[in-house]
């Protein structure tokens, strides 16, 4: 599910993925607008509406056009002669006074220890706990229709195991993160049972913890399964995209078996440098990158050429339908069906300042308060430096923290700016430096860097804003931070001596040792301790280096160099350019495969895996 809240309106082109299809494939795909795949579908609705009823339902992703889509198909069938109804699927839903209330009661409203209201209790009755038992029984009662009419059935829910047999034709409108939360900051959505949207903040909050939540699940059910029959690729409402469900299948298929790259989400941040804005050529008009989310699964999409035209689907889409080939089975199992590392940049270079000092949460906190999957723990890969770069990780071993503890309170309560070096530790930053955050460790990157943030699953945003510098937002308030939260989960322990000691268990700023090596390449452990569960690793070569997969995937970032390919040694075809600090994963099931220097200096490549015994870490 979706927890970014401003994605700057920027589609990145370049990472284009071109897995082989087969012709059957290619052709099945209806392209050349909105109109020609429904003029396709009323196609075959007028074919089977001959002397009896047809029931056609419309269900999709949180902000699907499902008005936009009865439309269209009305259109198409009364030009066809046909009679048509259209029912809409919110009036199956439980009363608004009653669902508002039963969402709510999941919801934090307690502005001392969350004052932005941004967190909350995951629902998890599915679509199917916000329905009217009686308004369902009438809607079952009332299908399928007069012989020759076409029923339109649409909104969120109506694809559910219960009713899927009512219909005859099932179509699923997938809409990407990224424009789902556009569209929501547009005022084109209101939550789930509402009339009326609420401020932009309590939407995405209401989004995360019930609408999402229960769409991501639809969404692998009827999609792992085949349990539609058209898939409507639907971010642009005048360039919907059909496939019928064996094609999309097939590309799902074919990509699994590929190095691939997804498309990138870039954000504005209060702290965010220049770095990656003028290597990729972002807009002018951002005020700044932040962030970007290179490999976030649950924000990110990825694009897919079919025959010459550019398919968009969402990442945990491809991920839900093929996760098995991408992560292998034991891991598959072990993370409960979710891809389990999330990848993006943090840039500070030549920006205002710090990153805020803060801290996340672990395992029991965030399944008891917030009934997550599991813990937040990350790490910092030091990717480009300018002067006086820092990364801040623990507290100093001379540190009074409780007079820290009062000291950031008075900061929240009292805009008293606070003297935090006098608390946490830091390391002169420099590329190559890599530093393990496991959940509660108190950290921050400096400003004037690049950082490459690796984690663990993380659902959520459980970031708990520590001290923030008395920093107005880009409203010209001051940000909010959450001292509570961030007193509750502070790992106090984690001092400078501690976290440089290799007989700690909190080991985590380390030196990197060498772990295996072949002709012309090492492979080298940046990072690696027992509460992670992933293993950072270092590549360095000049011409090609030597790799398999063994069952479990990769994720190679080119961190050092200008340009490599990642090819396939049993299926050569099977091959991605990557340059400067791109992403590639490598799914498990490629095996043996080769990375190629295509550049003329030595590269150095960031490599991240499930780590050895990783099935028996606690998430």
């Amino acid at each position: 599910m979706s927890f970014m809240y401003n994605p700057f309106p920027y589609d990145d082109p370049r990472p284009v993925n071109r897995p082989r299809l087969t012709g059957n494939t290619v052709n099945a795909l209806v392209k050349g607008g909105s109109v020609k795949a429904f003029a396709h579908l009323a196609a075959q609705a007028a074919s089977l509406a001959a002397g009896k009823p047809v029931v056609i339902a419309f269900d999709g992703y949180t902000t699907a056009d499902f008005a936009r889509a009865v439309n269209l198909m009305q259109q198409q069938l009364h030009v066809r002669g046909i009679q048509t109804r259209a029912i809409d699927f919110r009036t199956v839903y439980k009363d608004e006074a009653e669902l508002y209330d039963l969402v709510d009661a999941h919801l934090s409203w307690d502005r001392t220890e969350d004052p932005t209201l941004l967190f909350g209790r995951l629902y998890k009755g599915g679509y199917e706990g916000l329905l009217d038992e009686e308004k369902v029984k009438a809607f079952e009662g009332s299908l399928p229709g007069q012989a020759g009419t076409v029923t339109l059935v649409s909104g969120y829910g109506c694809l559910i195991e219960r009713l899927r047999g009512l219909y005859d034709i099932k179509v699923y409108l997938d809409v990407t993160p990224k424009e789902s939360i556009l569209r929501i900051r547009r005022g084109q959505y209101a939550n789930l049972g509402m009339a009326q949207p609420l401020t932009t903040p309590l939407i995405i909050r209401r989004c995360y913890y019930c609408d999402f939540e229960c769409a991501v699940h639809l969404r692998r059910e009827v999609l792992a399964d085949g349990g539609v029959d058209y898939y409507l690729e639907s971010d642009h409402p005048d360039d919907m995209k059909l496939l019928p469900y064996e094609a999309f299948t097939a590309i799902m298929n074919s990509l699994s078996t590929y190095p691939f790259r997804c498309k990138p989400v870039y954000l504005e941040g209060v702290w965010g440098g220049t770095y990656v804005k003028k290597l990729r050529g972002l807009p002018d008009t951002m005020r700044n990158c932040a962030w970007v989310f290179d490999l976030i699964p649950m924000e990110v999409s990825i694009l897919v050429e079919v025959g010459g035209t550019v398919v968009e689907f969402p990442f945990s889409t491809f991920f839900m339908k093929e996760g098995v080939n991408v992560l292998g089975p034991k891991a598959l199992e072990k993370f409960g069906g979710y891809f389990p590392i999330r990848f993006n940049y943090d840039d500070s270079y030549h920006s205002t300042g710090n990153m805020s000092i803060q801290c996340h949460s672990g395992s029991k906190f965030n399944k008891e308060r917030y009934d997550e999957f599991g813990r937040q723990d990350e790490s910092y890969y030091v990717v480009a430096t300018g002067h006086d770069a820092k990364t801040f990780i623990g507290f100093r071993d001379d540190a009074d923290i409780p007079q820290f503890f009062k000291d950031i309170e008075a900061a929240d309560t009292e805009h008293q700016e606070v003297d935090y070096l006098k608390y946490v530790s830091y390391e002169e930053s420099k590329p190559g430096l890599q530093v393990m955050l496991p959940a509660g460790t108190i950290h921050s990157s400096g400003r004037n860097q690049v950082i490459l943030e690796i984690g663990s699953l993380t659902i959520g945003s459980y970031t708990y804003k520590m001290y923030d510098y008395l920093r107005l937002d880009f409203d010209g308030k001051q940000r909010p931070i959450h001292t509570r939260l961030g007193e509750q989960t502070v790992a106090q322990h984690r001092r400078t001596s501690v976290i440089h000691d290799p007989s700690s268990e909190d080991y985590i700023v380390q030196q990197p040792r060498l772990a295996a090596s072949g002709e012309g390449w090492e492979e080298y452990i940046v990072g690696e301790n027992q509460q992670l569960y992933f293993s950072l690793r270092r590549l360095e070569f000049e011409k090609a280096c030597l790799q398999d997969t063994a069952g479990v995937f990769h994720v190679l970032t080119l961190v050092d160099g200008e340009r490599i390919r990642v090819r396939s040694l049993d299926h050569p075809e099977r091959c991605y350019e990557a340059e400067f600090m791109d992403m590639v994963v490598v799914p498990a099931s490629m095996g043996r495969y080769v990375i190629e220097n295509l550049g003329v200096e030595p590269v150095r490549v960031h490599k991240t895996l499930l780590r050895e015994g990783f099935e028996d870490v606690e998430l």
